[in-house]
């Protein structure tokens, strides 16, 4: 039986596997094997990361408007209830966003929520 050589496939195949491993170091980027194996490494990592970057943000937001809020003598839980008594539909991001660029704003409406909980 003759040898299967694979031909100009398995030619294109391994350059757009080697063209993924641009950058990496030594022959994590010159060798198919290595490559191949840092590649998939890399893209298990990357989809796990997006998923993961969702909940960092998330965390971030609350952090940036407990900080905010306590300054003003509330606190994050209360506040957030007093939001949802008060019918406000900010969401996290957005009020994470007023902390941090415009705090006379977010002043306003932890004061509304303050006095709608009093």
């Amino acid at each position: 039986m003759p040898r299967a050589k694979g031909g100009f496939k398995t030619r294109r195949r391994r350059k757009k596997l080697l063209e993924k491993a641009r950058g990496y170091y030594g022959g994590r980027s010159k060798l198919y094997r290595v490559a191949s194996e840092a590649v998939d490494h890399a893209l298990t990592h990357a989809y796990n990361h997006r998923k993961l970057k969702k909940r960092e943000f998330r965390a971030l937001w609350i952090i940036r408007i407990n900080a905010a809020v306590r300054a003003i003598g509330l606190t994050y839980s209360k506040f957030i209830a007093g939001l949802k008594k008060a019918n406000v539909e900010l969401d996290r991001k957005v009020l994470a966003d007023l902390a941090l660029n415009d705090i006379a704003r977010f002043n306003e409406i932890a004061e509304s929520v303050k006095a709608g909980l009093a």
